[in-house]
């Protein structure tokens, strides 16, 4: 999904994350009698995200000693890599203007020419484009739906391109996402570069937010946490990411630091 967004930077600071995980498939409402561990943070920069003539400014942090950066934001709903997201009826997941333009398609695999594939009779969605993520399966061709990150299936994060630079994240690498609002978490992976506070239509899905990639998501409270360099810059399965995700979030210190920092 194609959007504008730019930043300021403000200060270089220590590191820190938060974070907490469940189940993809299950997610469930924190505990509110959960002791809330310290949430000391160093600002790392602001964003400065324009979605849609809105300007916003989104402060991204770290807590000293740790790898992991965070921030609070809403998120709107990405449909790229989903084998359904766009066909030339524009009647996919999401509107076809999100994939960019002739000549300039972001989020269409395209030939050499630069014209989009078309899947074919074998393929999940025959006659519907082939839509790709940042993540990808490097061993299967490029016209190959199979190849990318099915945002119908599998809940990961959009970075921009300048909040990778500032934080050493990695495609690939493990992230966790709450829903302040409704206490519901999911585990995800970083799996797409675009604009700030966006996520897949599966995320959406575990968060309890309004999933359809055209109209739905919300404008804020959402709360994420990315683990820098944990991974290994492949797609994973949803059984993979839930493992290793919450691995990463025991060892940080659990489901309590994050709602602690989210409150902050």
């Amino acid at each position: 999904m194609r959007r504008t967004a730019t930043f300021s930077f403000v200060g270089a600071v220590l590191f820190g994350a938060v974070t907490m995980v469940v189940p993809q498939t299950a997610p469930i409402l924190a505990s509110a009698q959960d002791p809330p561990k310290a949430c000391s943070r160093s600002l790392i920069f602001n964003f400065e995200a324009v979605h849609e003539e809105r300007n916003r400014e989104v402060p991204v942090w770290r807590i000293p000693e740790d790898s992991a950066f965070f921030f609070q934001d809403g998120m709107t709903i990405d449909a790229d890599g989903a084998p359904n997201a766009y066909n030339p009826q524009n009647t996919g997941l999401d509107d076809l203007s999100n994939a960019g333009s002739p000549g300039d398609w972001g989020a269409l695999a395209v030939d050499h020419d630069g014209a989009p594939y078309v899947q074919g009779r074998d393929d999940p969605y025959p006659g519907f484009y082939v839509s790709m993520t940042s993540l990808a399966d490097r061993t299967k061709r490029d016209n190959d739906p199979t190849r990318y990150v099915d945002a119908s299936k599998i809940p990961y994060i959009v970075l921009p391109h300048d909040v990778v630079v500032q934080t050493g994240a990695r495609l690939g690498d493990f992230a966790a996402v709450f829903n302040v609002r409704n206490g519901r978490t999911s585990n995800a992976i970083f799996a797409d570069i675009g604009t700030m506070g966006e996520g897949s239509v599966a995320l959406a899905d575990n968060l309890g937010l309004y999933s359809d990639a055209r109209n739905g998501g919300t404008r804020g409270g959402i709360f994420y946490v990315v683990f820098s360099g944990s991974g290994n810059g492949k797609p994973r399965s949803n059984d993979e990411i839930n493992e290793r995700a919450a691995s990463l979030l025991r060892d940080w210190g659990g489901p309590e630091r994050m709602m602690s920092c989210s409150e902050n």
